[in-house]
């Protein structure tokens, strides 16, 4: 991607100056992201990726009265569990649509130029006349690309962060929306995280959001201390804490300085080696997620690598990246360097190697390229 080239998805803008201008900094509404565009799946076919065992799916439902009340529910939904079509008030939310549909696939991959680092997924949200999960804050970045019909747009820098309480969401309490924008099919409004917002539709409607996950601190850190932990007792052992000259005490309650020191030695041994924060941090960041599964090939139906057998391509639920000395991929890490790394890091790129390219590879990349293809991360593709 030319990323100083001016894009209709950006309102003419490039995406560098949409990052220096917009992301993290300010909302942006672009009238006709996508010209004419179209659902990429339609209302039954969302129902049935709702449906599937594991779907991320959830159903919000609006009480009517006076003070209207909310119902939640986690799927997967069959068909008969979601309300009429004509009862109003109801939002349907799937995650990872890009994970089970090319086109959507396709959509999602057109806003890489933000780092696949914070990309999570393109979330479809479902909902008849007034249906909408209430104003909101996330902690994620997201483009909210109306897909079908028509949803009203609240948006606010919300200072107060106060939650309703006694309901099943996360809904402000006191929103004071600054701006309104009703959306049309192809139009797109970005939302840096944290900025408050609530989408109302208007009659039956389908919205597309592609989400950018920010990590907290606690949870980098939980991630990463597990991680490294679990190398350290892999290269090391199992190390546990002796006191052979420990005293009798008498005040038992009181930790003892030896185990404080033991416990010190053990978090800087985790880091001892200075690959180890990056490999740690790369495996955590290509981890599919608990419901994604590849389906292996059966045995001899993968071209062998680097043979005249085309190109290879990522799984649509391959995760890969790189840093300066690892290639990862689906939560493992492997070092490269030379032709190879360059290869690699192209595939991660462009997430498809040309045949001639396999080919230059060397025959343990190609192995692994292989063993890849066998356990369904990317796929072969056979020339015509």
């Amino acid at each position: 991607m030319d990323v100083n080239q001016a894009l209709p998805l950006l309102g003419g803008m490039s995406p560098q100056l949409f990052m220096k201008r917009h992301w993290q900094k300010k909302p942006l509404l672009v009238r006709q992201a996508i010209a004419n565009f179209k659902p990429l799946l339609d209302r039954g076919e969302l129902f049935e990726l709702a449906a599937l065992d594991g779907a991320q799916a959830r159903l919000v439902i609006q009480e009517p009265g006076e003070k209207p009340g909310w119902r939640f529910k986690q799927g997967p939904f069959e068909r008969r569990a979601l309300p009429a079509l004509k009862r109003p008030g109801w939002t349907l939310l799937v995650q990872g649509v890009d994970l089970e549909h090319d086109a959507v696939y396709d959509l999602i991959n057109q806003f890489r130029f933000v780092p696949d680092a914070r990309l999570d997924d393109l979330m479809i949200s479902y909902a008849t006349d007034g249906g909408g999960v209430g104003p909101h804050f996330d902690s994620y970045d997201v483009f909210l690309l109306q897909a079908h019909g028509r949803r009203r747009w609240r948006i606010g820098r919300q200072k107060d962060k106060t939650l309703q309480p006694d309901v099943p969401l996360k809904i402000l309490a006191n929103f004071e929306p600054e701006e309104e924008f009703v959306l049309e099919p192809g139009d797109m409004l970005y939302l840096p995280l944290l900025h408050a917002h609530d989408g109302i539709a208007m009659g039956e409607c389908m919205t597309y959001s592609i989400g950018f996950r920010s990590p907290s601190r606690g949870e980098l850190a939980r991630e990463l201390l597990q991680r490294l932990a679990e190398e350290a007792e892999d290269l090391v052992g199992v190390s546990v804490y002796r006191d052979p000259h420990q005293a009798a005490v008498v005040q038992p309650a009181e930790i003892p300085t030896q185990m404080i020191e033991f416990a010190r030695d053990a978090l800087q041994g985790a880091l001892k080696d200075p690959e180890a924060l990056g490999r740690a941090l790369g495996e955590y960041l290509t981890e599919p997620k608990a419901n994604v599964w590849f389906d292996a090939a059966e045995p001899g139906a993968t071209p062998p690598a680097g043979q005249a057998a085309g190109p290879v391509r990522l799984d649509r639920r391959t995760k890969m990246m790189f840093d300066a000395r690892h290639i990862f991929i689906n939560g493992e890490s492997f070092r490269a360097s030379g032709r190879d790394a360059t290869l690699m890091r192209r595939l991660a790129d462009q997430r498809y190697l040309s045949q001639p390219d396999v080919g230059r590879t060397s025959a343990e990349a190609r192995s692994l390229l292989q063993d890849w293809a066998d356990a369904g991360w990317l796929h072969g593709l056979r020339e015509a």
